[in-house]
């Protein structure tokens, strides 16, 4: 009877490593290679479109009506209306988040915490179609109160509604950031006669502002990048506006206004949304290499 080959343990734990790390290393690439996936189609797709309509054109025309019989293929439309929903979604949840991450993390009772940060991150969980009718039908009307002119769809309500959907994202991840900051630069402060408010807004804050700032750019990013809210409550009509009063559409909104089928495939209006989607792209990498910087920079004063 031939015995059974025993490997001794450091060739198991070497083993064990080597397939650990080949798992990791599939995970990471599968990720990769998803993103270079998405990026192809949206190029192979894009460099059709452009073709067919100048990339000049496609920048610069103030209007955006591919599917009308005089067709135009201005992107900034789209751009306005994503720009102007954005800020003000991130003029709602960058106060908000931050208010409630410094509260969270130097003042808020342990117990609380326990209790306040879960329900907070809550909101995350609720699906954004439910965050588009609520704009629509309670915070539109709310509006309408104050002003009787502001027409059912705007890109007011529709940002509101989206600070408070990112508002999660923002004070999680800001208040892990100032959490990470050491005690130490706290003690110090209230060494030399700092009040609580003052060490939390003038210690932690800028100590974790790299997290913060991160935190920042992925709310602008998921704002960005938001479908549902704005294609119920801002509405679909392409208009260079920069009025949040206005209504107005996304590129998102678009993008799923033209993705539901009725135009064939290979045709030139099917092909505005990889070009729009494209477009959505290239913002969310300038966010984030605006994002990388400034976590550098404020990393290496700090």
């Amino acid at each position: 009877m031939v015995k059974a080959t025993q490997f001794s343990p450091k060739v198991v734990r070497q083993l064990r490593e080597r397939a650990i790390g080949s798992i990791l290393f599939l995970a990471a690439f599968s990720a990769v290679a998803t993103m270079a996936a998405i990026l192809f189609i949206l190029i192979k797709e894009s460099w059709l479109f452009f073709k067919e309509v100048s990339i000049i054109e496609f920048l610069t025309d103030t209007e955006w009506t591919p599917l009308f019989n005089d067709a135009h293929y201005g992107i900034l439309p789209l751009v306005s209306g994503t720009a102007v929903t954005s800020a003000v979604a991130l003029c709602v949840a960058i106060p908000m988040g931050t208010i409630a991450a410094i509260y969270l993390s130097e003042f808020a009772p342990a117990r609380l915490r326990e209790i306040v940060k879960p329900a907070l991150e809550l909101l995350a969980a609720i699906p954004t179609v439910v965050y588009g009718y609520f704009a629509l039908l309670f915070v539109t009307p709310l509006l309408r109160v104050i002003m009787p002119e502001l027409p059912i769809f705007n890109m007011l309500s529709a940002g509101l509604v989206m600070g408070l959907m990112i508002t999660p994202f923002i004070s999680s991840i800001s208040e892990d950031a100032m959490r990470a900051v050491p005690v130490a630069l706290r003690e110090g402060s209230y060494a030399t006669g700092a009040t609580k408010l003052q060490t939390a807004l003038r210690v932690v804050y800028p100590a974790a502002i790299s997290g913060i700032s991160s935190s920042y750019i992925l709310g602008a990013s998921r704002a960005v990048g938001e479908t549902m809210i704005v294609a119920v409550a801002a509405g679909l009509q392409p208009k260079l506006a920069w009025n949040p009063l206005d209504q107005g559409a996304t590129i998102t909104a678009y993008i799923v206004q033209v993705s539901l089928g009725d135009l064939p495939h290979g045709t030139l209006q099917y092909q505005t949304i990889f070009a729009a989607g494209l477009t959505l792209v290239m913002l969310t990498l300038v966010l984030n290499i605006i994002g990388h910087f400034l976590a550098k920079r404020y990393r290496e004063i700090y």
